[in-house]
């Protein structure tokens, strides 16, 4: 791994969906990583110090974007993107979310942001 990879975490219960962004951004030379649920997630947060974190609302044991304040707090130059089946976002100015995905996520849109 080159030192000046940039590392992704894919907090998402969806595995196809992580394996598809995983497969589509490590080909442009990212480090990407998965986890499916919201306590693995939070854990590889830790110890992975992410560059960029793209975290889903509605996991199995809990919603995602109820721990975004906390992991920006401890995190502050983490960049954060929500992924939602929903376009809404709960957050005011109190939060600073880089994007906001709906799903479907098309690859067209994730090389148009991450080129």
């Amino acid at each position: 791994m080159s030192l000046n990879k940039q590392k992704i975490l894919i907090i998402d219960d969806e595995e196809d969906l992580c394996l598809l962004i995983k497969a589509h951004l490590s080909r442009k030379n990212y480090d990407v990583h998965t986890s499916y649920t919201l306590a693995q997630g939070l854990a590889q947060v830790e110890s992975l110090m992410p560059d960029i974190l793209f975290l889903d609302n509605n996991l199995p044991d809990g919603l995602g974007w109820e721990s975004a304040k906390k992991i920006l707090m401890q995190h502050p130059n983490i960049q954060l993107h929500l992924i939602s089946a929903f376009n809404i976002s709960p957050f005011k100015n109190d939060v600073s979310v880089t994007k906001i995905w709906e799903k479907p996520i098309s690859l067209k849109e994730l090389d148009n942001y991450f080129h």
